[in-house]
């Protein structure tokens, strides 16, 4: 059976090698030339570090951006979906809409055998693909992670890492469950793009941020305290003596700190200058009088050391719903007639 799937895809694992070989042909020869910047970036650090350089033109204002890898590292978010799609969804599909599940089914091949060898070949050819380009990407993306630690950021953490192959196996599941349940090929890919990018970007938002308990650091209004490493910020607030939110709060225009200039108590209101285009630059002052109030801010962000277990749960995850998903689609394969 495992010799017939070959056969079968054979000309599918060829397309999806050759696009990988393009793939990694990209991302390797741009990225050499951005560890190169990367590694030159570094030099002229240590060859500045103690003087008054700084902007644009300086150490510190260099760039290490590379147009065609960034784009590529984009295109990968693509990866699972596209892998439902189009290997996933017609698996089973296509297969009932040609009539082959009958011919195969009586010749001796058990309808679980049949199912188990095409699933788990697919399944396995998903995770090894997504598997490969996560593992360029993530590569690729090492001196800009280095450089602006944004890895655990949004659009940055889906491509890297191992979520992206928890990502394909959802993807394939998916696709693979449609089919079966389905039994038609054009719809069962319609409602694996549209579930697949459903999923994820519920996930994205609703989820992912509460996958562990934030961390809500307190700080003063005149402190430029940031976390360390490659932290996912969550929000900012401004908060009274009472511990109230004041962040936005009245009118649009606001003033430092984020809240509404109507929320400047009595006291501090001398230390409100006139409104100017955008907002007025009042400095300091209004800031520390606010904070002889009792005015305070609060940093919520989840912390770079938490980059991997966020890694690992939102792989488990998806890996747990692709698993659910193929026991919908081992049941409706077996229920059906043959």
């Amino acid at each position: 059976m495992t010799y017939l799937v070959w056969r079968q895809y054979r000309l599918q694992w060829a397309i999806a090698l050759g696009l990988l070989a393009a793939f990694a042909a990209v991302e390797l020869v741009d990225g050499l030339h951005m560890a190169s910047q990367w590694h030159s970036m570094l030099t002229a650090c240590a060859g500045t570090a103690g003087t008054a350089q700084a902007g644009p033109g300086s150490c510190f204002g260099l760039s290490i951006d590379s147009v065609i890898g960034n784009d590529f590292r984009i295109l990968s978010v693509m990866v699972p979906g596209l892998v439902g799609m189009l290997w996933g969804a017609p698996l089973i599909a296509h297969e009932i809409e040609a009539g082959t599940t009958t011919f195969g089914w009586t010749q001796g091949i058990t309808r679980a055998r049949w199912l188990v060898s095409k699933v788990g070949i697919a399944l396995l050819s998903a995770a090894v693909w997504a598997g490969v380009v996560s593992a360029l990407v993530t590569w690729w993306s090492g001196p800009e992670n280095a450089q602006r630690a944004n890895s655990f950021q949004p659009n940055y953490f889906d491509t890297q890492g191992i979520a992206p192959i928890g990502y394909a196996v959802f993807a394939m599941a998916l696709g693979i469950t449609a089919g079966a349940l389905l039994r038609r090929t054009i719809p069962a890919i319609a409602v694996t793009f549209g579930a697949f990018v459903g999923v994820r970007l519920w996930f994205d938002d609703s989820i992912r941020p509460h996958l562990m308990t934030p961390v809500t650091t307190i700080t003063s209004l005149t402190s430029t305290w940031s976390p360390s490493g490659a932290f996912w910020g969550l929000g900012t607030a401004t908060l009274n003596a009472a511990g109230q939110n004041v962040s936005g709060s009245g009118p649009t225009m606001t003033v430092d700190g984020g809240f509404a200039s109507t929320s400047v108590p009595a006291a501090c209101q001398s230390a409100v200058t006139a409104p100017g285009v955008g907002g007025p630059p009042h400095g300091d002052p209004l800031l520390s009088c606010l904070s002889k109030l009792g005015y305070h801010s609060s940093v919520t962000y989840q912390p770079a050391s938490r980059y991997w277990a966020f890694q690992g749960i939102e792989t488990g995850i998806y890996v747990a719903v692709a698993a659910a998903l193929l026991a919908v689609a081992f049941y409706a394969v077996h229920r059906r007639d043959a």
